[in-house]
């Protein structure tokens, strides 16, 4: 928490003061903005120690719950705030936010307050009997800083930063380099937000709860033979599904957004999203899609198991990664515009999909187990992607988007045909992943 004040509070002062900052009098209250999520931030951490708690005993309801709650609320304080007083500008945000952190840190103290020294809680033989052992205390027994425990952390958090520069690199070179002006860094946060609601919606929650599997089931560090068996079986047969099942997803949001990414917009934004590079921008989202779907997994699994030697060795590749990522965005982006940006994040995740399948391969090199074969689908399902692919292009040049609604209507039932005889296909061809998907 201290940490995170101070970097609140310098990253603040750079914001305000270092970078451009908008016209008051088309983004009014931007300082009042800064501040605010600075603030929300802190907030935040406040509730790390009982959000790890929660997501290391694995209370899966609890995370949803308060999640939910948090996003909603923030969602509705949202929608109040600029139905009834649109004039506050960022003032309304600010407040949304606020209130998203609080909610969300008063949902975990809220539960660990009751369920810390209940009954249940004592059935368990839960590790923590009081709140008051998730604040920082001196133990009388143990050395005032864990060297092992530190260095481990240290890794992680290198890693952590390098991830964020791989992940948000392109907002960074937006808001330093100013590559692109506020209307078409506008246009770019919309498709991206829209773009991303199927990584947070469906891959962020697999990827989360899955990490937490492979770190239970295996053990980190230990090569396949020193491992037991049984659980290197599970833990492969599990992954191999996995990857299939995001693969999966991926790919129709891939074949199947191409065509109808300019009626989505259209109909989500009128012509002033669907007439200039959203389009492109949006089918280049759906293709990073495809990337973030198998990335998330393979990186769950490598990360579940890697030693602190194979942390520090990867986090040099994230730096190189990072330096080459970033240069390329600018790059990219003085090219092609917006879509740089977007190409540049498929070069960055195709990169680390690389460095995770080649740890995955070789963890399992000395075993019978073969999860990598996850990533190649069925050849007729292959084929029938190409022909939705090829079929719904064609629909899209013939009946969208500038000749009415039952020329929309005639694009969207030639989607919907080819998608049922997908679907069809899927649950005919992948057997195997159709039970995986109803028992979890």
């Amino acid at each position: 928490v201290p940490l995170g004040v101070f970097w609140s509070v310098f990253l603040g002062l750079v914001w305000l003061y270092l970078l451009e900052v908008p016209d008051p009098s088309v983004v009014p209250h931007y300082q009042a903005g800064v501040v605010a999520f600075g603030l929300s931030a802190v907030i935040e951490l406040l509730g790390e120690p009982c959000w790890v708690l929660a997501q290391a005993h694995l209370f899966v309801r609890l995370k949803v719950i308060a999640e939910s709650l948090s996003v909603v609320s923030k969602c509705i304080l949202t929608v109040t705030l600029v139905i009834l007083y649109p004039q506050w500008g960022l003032y309304i945000f600010s407040l949304a936010q606020l209130l998203y952190a609080t909610v969300l840190v008063m949902c975990y103290v809220i539960y660990f307050m009751m369920f810390l020294g209940s009954p249940e809680a004592t059935k368990k033989s839960f590790p923590v009997a009081r709140v008051k052992a998730l604040l920082p205390n001196f133990v009388e027994d143990e050395t005032f800083v864990n060297w092992k425990e530190a260095r481990l952390t240290w890794s992680f958090f290198k890693q952590s930063f390098l991830k964020q520069l791989l992940t948000e690199g392109e907002r960074y070179v937006m808001t330093f380099l100013n590559v692109l002006n506020f209307g078409d860094q506008g246009v770019y946060d919309i498709v991206n937000n829209l773009g991303s609601l199927v990584a947070r919606f469906i891959f962020l929650p697999i990827e989360e709860s899955f990490y937490v599997f492979f770190a239970k089931v295996l053990e980190r560090g230990k090569a396949v033979k020193e491992q037991k068996q049984e659980d290197v079986a599970m833990a492969a047969n599990v992954l191999e599904l996995l990857l299939k099942l995001v693969l999966l997803i991926g790919l129709t949001i891939t074949v199947f957004g191409y065509a109808y990414s300019q009626l989505a917009l259209d109909i989500y934004g009128g012509s002033m999203l669907s007439s200039g590079t959203g389009p492109g921008l949006l089918r280049c989202y759906s293709l990073y899609v495809l990337f973030l779907a198998v990335n998330g997994v393979t990186e769950c699994f490598s990360f579940a198991l890697m030693c602190k030697e194979e942390v520090d060795r990867y986090n040099l590749v994230m730096l190189a990664l990072s330096s080459l990522f970033l240069c390329i965005s600018y790059l990219l982006t003085l090219w092609q515009g917006s879509v740089g940006f977007i190409l540049a994040n498929c070069f960055n995740m195709a990169i680390r999909i690389a460095h995770s399948t080649h740890f995955i391969s070789g963890f399992f090199r000395e075993s019978t187990f073969t999860p990598l074969a996850g990533l190649l689908p069925s050849p007729l399902l292959l084929l029938l992607y190409i022909v939705s692919g090829v079929s719904t292009a064609f629909s899209e040049v013939l009946f969208c988007c500038d000749q009415g609604w039952v020329a929309r209507l005639i694009h969207i039932t030639v989607g919907a045909v080819c998608f049922a005889a997908t679907i069809i296909t899927m649950c005919c061809t992948e057997t195997k992943l159709v039970h995986f998907v109803r028992s979890q």
